[in-house]
């Protein structure tokens, strides 16, 4: 399973189920990488460097020391890692609620109202335009922040992983996209770098601010918040961070 869904499947049915649906056998609650070329050291000291940890990588925090966070892999290896390398923030965005929820692990950290695609509660398929705006829908999913946007066209903005290796897939399968277009999606997303936008899958869904805070639908798949809300938001998350869009 992509280390993504794994994440999200754990985290996401934490707030429903209580924290221990967030945790192991071993107990321990679940972070993932937020550092790219993070390395995991068996001391906490950088001159012990043990295992090479990829980014958005899960990881299980054991406990906090100082500085440092002791964390074990997937693979059941232990070390240690700075403390800013891991985080457990993540976002799922309500379609028939109209509202975007930021999580730290099972903790509701925050809820702000959001304007969605000009048809809310379809998934998306294909790129819209004036002459197709039923395709201007709000994609559903598991996908990432790739990239923060200081200066986007809507105040700020997160860019998402959207088409993943997935809508890539079904793409190929019904003739939207080349074979080149789909290998470029798919090591998009292994690398977790910003996907193609311009096939005919679309693309640029971002968490953009702009947004009415009246549970709008207007924009042409992207989730739209109040300005001083993407101001709270955007200090909060990081490339990486893990989003939920479900209807």
């Amino acid at each position: 399973m992509p280390a993504l869904r794994l994440i999200l499947l754990v985290l996401m049915l934490a707030p429903l189920m209580g924290a221990a649906s967030q945790r192991e056998e071993g107990g321990d609650d679940l972070y993932y990488v937020i550092e790219r070329g993070a390395t995991l050291y068996s001391r906490a000291d950088e001159g012990f460097p043990y295992v090479q940890l990829k980014f958005r990588e899960p990881v299980y925090l054991i406990r906090k020391e100082g500085g440092w966070s002791r964390v074990r892999t997937r693979d059941g290896a232990q070390g240690y890692v700075p403390a800013h390398y891991i985080d457990n923030t993540w976002i799922r965005v309500s379609k028939s609620k109209q509202t975007v929820y930021l999580y730290r692990g099972t903790e509701l950290v925050k809820q702000v109202p959001a304007d969605l695609g000009y048809n809310a509660f379809a998934d998306k398929e294909r790129r819209g335009n004036l002459k197709e705006r039923d395709h201007w829908r709000t994609p559903e999913g598991v996908f990432s922040i790739v990239k923060k946007n200081p200066r986007s066209q809507f105040y700020k903005a997160f860019v998402l992983s959207y088409p993943t290796a997935e809508d890539a897939e079904r793409g190929l399968r019904e003739g939207l996209i080349s074979a080149a277009e789909y290998a470029a999606i798919v090591r998009a997303e292994a690398e977790g770098v910003v996907p193609p936008m311009h096939t005919a899958l679309g693309g640029m869904i971002e968490i953009h601010g702009s947004g009415t805070g009246a549970r709008n639908n207007w924009t042409q798949g992207c989730i739209a918040v109040r300005n001083d809300q993407m101001d709270e938001l955007y200090e909060m998350v990081f490339v990486g961070t893990p989003v939920l869009i479900e209807r």
